[in-house]
């Protein structure tokens, strides 16, 4: 298992990128000023940031309690984080629609079109994540589809 620093270093580096990559993209798309995007996008983060805390050290537990290990083939890595923005889906679409004033299906749409975006972030940020701070007790394990 990850310790509280790992995670919490995982947690805000994750969102920083994230945050970095996602406001100039999100005004561009969706014709809105870059602070208004970046507004949402910072307190999207920071409930993100809250939500990947908890959701990875729960994940984590479950996955130790069914499998004895918290190591993370393919499939699991897409259920993983197909999961965790099908959640932070429904927490941030409130937010959204009020902050920008617009409906609640514009909202949903700007909603699912940053959840699309960050599936594949998160996906590609766990790998490299894991790849760079390997846990010990998966060192010498032999290597799955992607390695991580």
């Amino acid at each position: 298992m990850r310790s509280v620093s790992d995670r919490i270093r995982h947690a805000i580096s994750f969102e920083l990128i994230g945050l970095a990559i996602i406001t100039p993209l999100g005004a561009f798309a969706f014709g809105m000023p870059i602070a208004d995007i970046g507004v949402v996008g910072v307190a999207s983060a920071t409930v993100a940031t809250a939500w990947n805390y908890l959701y990875n050290l729960g994940f984590d537990h479950v996955m130790q309690r069914l499998t004895g290990g918290t190591k993370k083939s393919l499939a699991v890595r897409v259920l993983h984080a197909v999961l965790f923005e099908g959640g932070l889906l429904v927490a941030l679409l409130p937010l959204i629609a009020w902050y920008l004033g617009v409906s609640l299906l514009q909202a949903f749409m700007m909603d699912v079109s940053f959840a699309l975006f960050y599936l594949v972030y998160a996906f590609v940020f766990n790998l490299a994540y894991d790849r760079i701070f390997p846990l010990p007790d998966w060192q010498g394990k032999a290597p799955d589809a992607v390695r991580g």
